[in-house]
């Protein structure tokens, strides 16, 4: 089933598009999801996901209560009510299970609309895309408000803003676009998880937050209260969106095909990154089994790609280029056959569609006929070598068989046309009998026997064998046609695992008006804040102060002002005068401070409390090993600007309990003494 032309969007991704709202700062505009009412094939597939896996929620849930009532209830009559609704249920279940299934086969979909080159020569096989997980909506408004409230000591109203432009990105990423576009807004999303997590989500504490997300593959939903699993999601995602953007490529143009190599080398490293940073799954498709496989399959139509490329670049009719072909047909076909290895293991056999199993054992068949093709072309159609070429020719062809064929010596064959065309025709007979068990292998699935494509690619290359085999058999053969050895793997471009990258998409952080992360975090826990008047006296306020964003007290003078009015060592000044300063810098807090009259100037002042003071700490040590002779640098603001570095992206992601690594540090004052001299008093 192709897609109409007429359904694809203006931006070629048959979406429906993009939408793009301008923020309210700077006239900038914010990535939105695809119209979720377009019409497209695409959307229609992945609105029926989304009712079979509404559809089986449900189900599961009927089940579980009537398996709760079928083991408290000691009724003879009642539990055989049960038990027949039971098994309505399980039907039920197996029915959509099945849905999904084929809805998961339904490769055609997400294929380029030309599978077909002008040549027939070149056919591109498709390949395998995964859907997209779909989540449930999610109402943070409430919660969110709360913690501002309770945390953080604001007003939870005044961020209704920001709680709203977080739940309209998250319900935009539901649906990306098939394109770039679609990539940036998954890693938006994915970026803007790390200042949710560090502003609202505590060690030791929870929201009442769950976040659902049902299986790629079954449709069976999972809730996890913990962030991380929102975030492997949302990479499933990303990795998943890579393979259909893969998918829909025209493989039949080098663009096309170097495009289609990013892309699923892309994928592989998304779903590779997921294994290596996750743990303790919830759903199947999240499991390090799952993800095993779904890498080497990414792989594996990497290098079928490469094989393609081939096709397109080296010239046909020369020896050398048609080895190299066979033995990148032969690396194909070893690729494909440790997926399907990976696909029959107990953990995946029963959860990976048949489809897929069936359609990566028919591609290592083909691709193993296919190696073999082109070793009999090269021996049989190619001439013999001159004296120049041959010992190239023996070079190549001492490490193209696994084992040497039997019969004369190497130069003898490459010279003999004759012992060339028997060896060709080994080749073809074992390429004929590949052929055609890729051919009986497709035909036992159900889904792949309606993929016309398919049965058009197998049949042709089998033809395309058995015409060259009647070509150079000859009547008067009376030997029996000897076994070909197989021929050695060997690939001229290796698959790359491209793990994403995640400072390519910058962010900033929505909840940048509750302060810098280093101070205003959900980690960090603070005193109540309190405002204090101060009096300019004799020798100025009394106080040292150091440090930007926010501005620290340093030092305190004994029976000075701020002493009197209760400031402390360790203090931040978050206001002067009403002014918010959580983000000031150490210039400005001093002219607000030296602006003002005889009335005096009221601070608003935070505290935190005892070990958390990872700002204070630092600022110390720095004051200590001050020698008075440099100058002092400003606080970054924090990871705001530093953004989403792979390495701190990283350490987001796992969600087993060995990743509590945080270490507690005592509090210690710095006497007044030890401030350095580029420390302004006031």
């Amino acid at each position: 089933m192709m897609m109409p032309p007429e359904e694809e969007s203006p931006d070629g991704d048959g979406d429906g598009g993009l939408v793009l709202l301008h923020g309210p700062k700077s006239g900038s505009t914010r990535k939105q999801g695809c119209d979720p009412f377009a019409q497209t094939q695409r959307s229609k597939l992945q609105h029926r996901r989304a009712r079979i896996n509404q559809q089986i929620n449900k189900e599961m849930r009927m089940r579980a209560g009537a398996e709760n009532l079928f083991r408290a209830t000691s009724n003879h009559k009642v539990k055989e009510t049960v038990a027949l609704e039971l098994s309505y249920v399980n039907s039920n279940l197996q029915l959509l299970k099945e849905e999904l299934e084929e809805l998961n086969s339904s490769m055609d979909v997400y294929q380029n609309d030309r599978f077909l080159s002008s040549s027939s020569e070149s056919i591109s096989v498709p390949m395998i895309p995964l859907g997209l997980k779909e989540t449930k909506e999610l109402d943070l408004l409430a919660p969110l408000k709360d913690f501002i409230s309770e945390h953080y000591g604001e007003e939870g109203v005044l961020f209704e803003k920001e709680i709203k432009e977080f739940m309209e990105l998250r319900q935009a990423m539901r649906t990306p676009s098939r394109n770039e576009a679609g990539l940036e807004l998954l890693m938006e999303y994915y970026n803007q998880l790390y200042f949710l997590d560090s502003r609202f989500f505590p060690p030791t504490k929870t929201l009442g937050i769950f976040f659902h997300w049902y299986d790629s593959l079954t449709g069976v939903p999972s809730h996890q209260r913990a962030l991380a699993f929102e975030k492997g999601s949302v990479l499933f995602n990303l990795g998943a969106l890579h393979t259909q953007i893969g998918a829909r490529q025209d493989r039949a143009s080098l663009p096309g095909l170097n495009q289609a190599i990013d892309a699923f080398q892309k994928a592989a490293g998304a779903f590779n990154y997921l294994k290596e940073n996750f743990s303790n799954a919830p759903s199947l498709d999240m499991s390090a089994a799952s993800l095993t496989m779904l890498v080497r399959l990414m792989v594996a139509q990497v290098q079928e790609c490469v094989f393609e490329k081939m096709t397109l670049l080296r010239a046909q009719n020369d020896f050398l280029a048609r080895l190299q072909l066979a033995q990148e047909a032969a690396r194909v076909e070893d690729a494909y056959s440790l997926v399907h290895q990976t696909m029959s293991q107990p953990h995946v056999k029963d959860y990976v569609p048949f489809s897929w199993t069936t359609m990566v054992h028919v591609k290592s068949e083909h691709f193993k006929a296919l190696s073999h093709y082109f070793a009999a072309i090269a021996l049989c159609d190619c001439p013999a070598p001159s004296d120049a070429e041959l010992l190239e020719q023996e070079k190549a062809f001492l490490q193209f068989h696994v084992t040497m064929p039997e019969g004369p010596s190497l130069r003898v064959l490459l010279q003999d046309p004759e012992e060339r065309r028997k060896l060709g025709k080994a080749h073809l007979k074992k390429a004929i009998m590949k052929h055609e068990e890729a051919m009986r292998i497709h035909g036992l699935c159900k889904i792949l026997r309606k993929m016309d494509i398919l049965q058009e690619v197998l049949s042709f290359a089998h033809k395309r064998s058995l015409s060259k085999y009647s070509e150079i058999d000859h009547e008067e053969d009376f030997f029996e046609t000897g076994e070909a050895p197989d021929i050695h793997p060997k690939t001229h471009q290796k698959p790359e695992i491209k793990s994403p990258n995640f400072s390519q998409v910058k962010v900033t952080d929505l909840f940048h008006r509750l302060g810098p992360l280093s101070v205003f975090s959900a980690k960090n826990k603070w005193y109540p804040a309190r405002r204090v008047h101060l009096m300019r006296g004799e020798n100025g306020f009394g106080f040292t102060l150091r440090g930007d964003s926010p501005v620290l007290i340093a030092g305190v003078i004994p029976g000075g002002c701020a002493a009197e009015a209760g400031l402390k060592e360790g203090d931040y000044i978050i206001s002067v005068n009403g002014k918010d300063c959580k983000w000031s810098k150490h210039a400005e807090v001093v002219q607000l401070l030296k602006s003002t009259g005889k009335e005096g100037v009221d601070i608003g002042v935070i505290t935190l409390q005892g070990s958390e003071c990872p700002k204070a700490q630092v600022d110390r040590k720095a004051a200590v090993m001050s020698s008075g002779s440099g100058v002092l640098k400003s606080n970054k603001e924090n990871s705001r600007k530093s953004l989403m570095n792979s390495k701190s992206a990283s350490t987001l992601l796992v969600w087993s309990k060995k990743s509590k690594r945080s270490k507690k540090s005592t509090y210690s004052g710095v006497p007044f003494t030890s401030v350095g001299d580029n420390e302004a008093m006031y």
